[in-house]
């Protein structure tokens, strides 16, 4: 099983859009588990408080009920996904592009979705 760590645009992409492959990612990719920081979880807690945010944040909020919540704690989840991944290998799902090119120095990988589609890039 594949764990992929997922950052707040990430899983609110993932929450409030149609993804076309995403029932073929296991064949592709293999078996993977979506997993959520706590930092992460924070700070959609906190855009949950914003008026304009608050519908799509309860859908993300809803969506993740079940994912496995990991402990990478801290204040900005940016900084603690890259301090995770310098320890630890991992696939990072993101949407931001100073991240991915952070993880990407870091010799991990990428989940990102482009074109309403989840692509792997290392």
């Amino acid at each position: 099983m594949v764990e992929v760590i997922c950052d707040t645009n990430f899983l609110i992409h993932l929450a409030t859009r149609r993804i076309k492959n995403i029932d073929n990612l296991d064949t592709e990719i293999g078996s993977i588990s979506f997993t959520v920081p706590k930092v992460v979880k924070n700070e959609l807690n906190r855009l949950q408080q914003i008026p304009e945010k608050n519908k799509e944040i309860t859908i993300t909020l809803n969506f993740i009920k079940n994912f496995k919540i990991i402990s990478i704690n801290g204040i900005y989840a940016d900084q603690e996904l890259i301090n995770y991944v310098k320890n630890n290998r991992s696939i990072i799902g993101t949407m931001d592009k100073g991240l991915k090119n952070k993880i990407k120095k870091l010799d991990s990988s990428i989940l990102s979705i482009h074109n309403d589609k989840i692509v792997l890039e290392s």
